[in-house]
């Protein structure tokens, strides 16, 4: 079963070659991280023919592919047309790439806040030994 897959925005687009899939067979399916496109197409029926040649392929179609963990499972759509199977597989809210604000701290950088923070609790007990 050929097939192209390419991602557009916010999802991948997966388009499968099926010419005379019998339209009821095909199945799209998600299981533990792995999709799995079948279709069959039926043979012509032999009764009363005497063949010449036969190349065209019936039987049963199945292509399986590894999702990665940056997939929406549960938003997968799939539409078949015109012996074209498409499958729209959206990448997950998690997985998009997002902007990190950076917040704006104190002037002082942070190793001088924390050595000065350890100076004042050192001459703090040091005042609280001698009067003791």
């Amino acid at each position: 079963m050929p097939m192209d897959l390419y991602q557009v925005d916010d999802h991948y687009v997966l388009t499968a070659d099926l010419p005379g899939a019998d339209p009821g067979s095909i199945d799209v399916d998600v299981e533990n991280g792995v999709l799995t496109l079948t279709g069959r197409r039926t043979p012509m029926s032999d009764t009363g023919v005497r063949w010449l040649t036969s190349e065209r392929f019936a039987g049963v179609y199945r292509r399986q592919l590894t999702l990665g963990e940056s997939i929406d499972t549960a938003g997968i759509a799939a539409r078949y047309d015109n012996g074209v199977l498409t499958v729209t597989i959206p990448i997950a809210e998690r997985a998009k790439p997002r902007r990190i604000v950076v917040e704006q701290g104190s002037d002082e950088p942070q190793c001088e806040q924390l050595a000065v923070a350890s100076s004042t609790a050192v001459d703090d007990e040091a005042r609280t030994d001698t009067t003791g």
